[in-house]
């Protein structure tokens, strides 16, 4: 497990009352991690809504300067930077770094959107390592690395497991060099292989697909969840998620500011 002695105080205790640490990462500089019950806002469209009192907030790396982090910062919260690991966007400032060959099937409903072939680490490595930099630079607390599962999905490359495991963690390490917090977002199917080398979970959904269960070696671990869903409502899903000690809220599928939040566990 990351984190050092004092992480595995609070996994051992569970996190009831842990406060949110720092630890002493690659290159001896402190890292923020996350605590399990923490709450948190998520807003990808739109002015940032600073004003929501949430310990967490996960916001886009391009679209949010360094002011609105600041700001968010000043008031306590900890703050993520969104961004595609795993697919390309065809609007983003670095589109023109990714050659064709790297970029494969459109991601169905997400017009501009394509897998990357995230065996071409030569290719993908310098280009997540400059985005994690800038990430940095904004004083962002961590990372929301988003489509880390494109070996599930129909990329139009022939993807492994173990093509995956290695990507992902590539975008670990990249984030702890620079004592970022960092996200494993969806990718149920590894969490046994990869809860050890990532802070925290990011999930859309797990209880409309009936997939929570899967995300439990994070909690054990002293690791939170932070869980979205979009379709159900709390007073459907909160009686799942609670007892499971995640950070779940519901919002609309544009991530725009609206929000619910599930109470806080006991």
């Amino acid at each position: 497990m990351r984190g050092g002695p004092a992480a595995v105080a609070c996994a051992l205790t569970m996190l009831v009352s842990c406060a949110s640490i720092t630890v002493t990462g690659e290159d001896d500089a402190d890292r923020w991690v996350p605590r399990v019950g923490e709450t948190w806002q998520i807003q990808l469209q739109g002015a940032v809504d600073t004003s929501i009192d949430a310990d967490v907030y996960d916001v886009d790396l391009f679209d949010v300067d360094e002011a609105v982090v600041d700001a968010l910062g000043a008031e306590g919260a900890h703050v993520m930077c969104y961004l595609s690991a795993g697919t390309f966007e065809e609007w983003r400032d670095d589109a023109s770094r990714f050659p064709d060959e790297v970029v494969g099937k459109p991601l169905k409903n997400w017009p501009g959107e394509h897998w990357l072939d995230v065996r071409r680490l030569d290719v993908l490595e310098p280009i997540l390592a400059d985005r994690l930099d800038l990430c940095r630079a904004k004083g962002f607390d961590a990372v929301d690395p988003d489509n880390l599962d494109g070996y599930t999905q129909d990329s139009g490359f022939p993807l492994t497991a173990e093509d995956q495991l290695r990507f992902n963690r590539l975008v670990a390490r990249l984030a702890h060099e620079r004592s970022l917090a960092v996200g494993l977002k969806n990718d149920l199917e590894q969490v046994g292989e990869l809860v050890s080398e990532f802070d925290f979970a990011i999930n859309e959904s797990c209880v409309a697909t009936g997939e929570c269960h899967l995300l439990t070696p994070f909690i054990a671990a002293g690791k939170p969840v932070f869980h979205i869903e979009y379709v159900l409502r709390p007073v459907e899903f909160c009686a799942v998620t609670v007892p499971l000690r995640f950070s779940s809220v519901w919002k609309p599928r544009d991530l725009t500011v609206p929000w619910e939040w599930c109470p806080a566990p006991d």
